[in-house]
């Protein structure tokens, strides 16, 4: 009887001592469960190659920020303050555009203004040497903006905001002055004026007589 009692007595401490091994091994088959959801998790994430690819992707227009102001509100509680941001587009090509953004943060006032430049595009005709067709003077309020067409070679002699929106439009070479008001919406908004009356060499020949 005592024989029988240590036998099961050995049996039991055997039992327990296999016991904690077992569980691991279990818990070890279940682990690659575990793996595999995790791995189709990270299967429907981009990865930083894809991500990559996404960044090199060449954009339809280049954006320039022209000018950042930060103004202030004031209102019952203090003053609130905001930036605005002036943004020029264009694709080289003849076709540009800007617009002014409003926003608590400098990236997010840059953004807004980008998508509104987006939806207000001009177009202009550039003639050989990628050049404008004719001399023209842009107004806007105080502000005059002189422009003249130039040599092949030249460049663009042309200061900030005038600079910006003759690069990004696509003019290569031509002369520019710009007379009165310098706040560098007016200087944008009249050189926009003076691109947009800027006539075809066929137009300039009727207007004159000479066909």
């Amino acid at each position: 009887m005592e024989e029988e009692l240590k036998v099961e007595a050995v049996a039991e401490q055997a039992a327990a001592e296999a016991a904690p091994e077992a569980a691991p091994q279990e818990q070890k088959e279940g682990r690659p469960e575990r793996r595999e959801r995790r791995d189709n998790r990270r299967g429907d994430r981009k990865g930083p190659r894809e991500r990559r690819e996404r960044r090199d992707e060449p954009k339809e227009f280049e954006e320039r920020v022209v000018f950042i102001n930060r103004v202030s509100k004031t209102v019952k509680g203090g003053r609130r303050m905001k930036f605005t941001a002036l943004v020029v587009i264009g694709d080289h090509k003849g076709r540009y555009g800007f617009a002014v953004g409003k926003a608590a943060e400098v990236p997010d006032a840059i953004k807004k203004a980008s998508e509104a430049a987006k939806k207000n595009l001009y177009k202009i005709h550039l003639v050989k040497g990628q050049t404008i067709s004719h001399e023209i003077v842009g107004q806007y309020g105080a502000c005059n903006v002189y422009l003249k067409p130039a040599p092949e070679g030249t460049g663009i002699i042309a200061g900030g905001p005038v600079r910006a929106i003759l690069e990004l439009a696509g003019v290569q070479n031509v002369c520019s002055k710009v007379y009165g008001s310098r706040a560098p919406i007016n200087i944008i908004r009249a050189t926009n004026q003076g691109l947009n009356n800027l006539k075809s060499y066929k137009v300039m020949k009727e207007l004159r007589g000479k066909e």
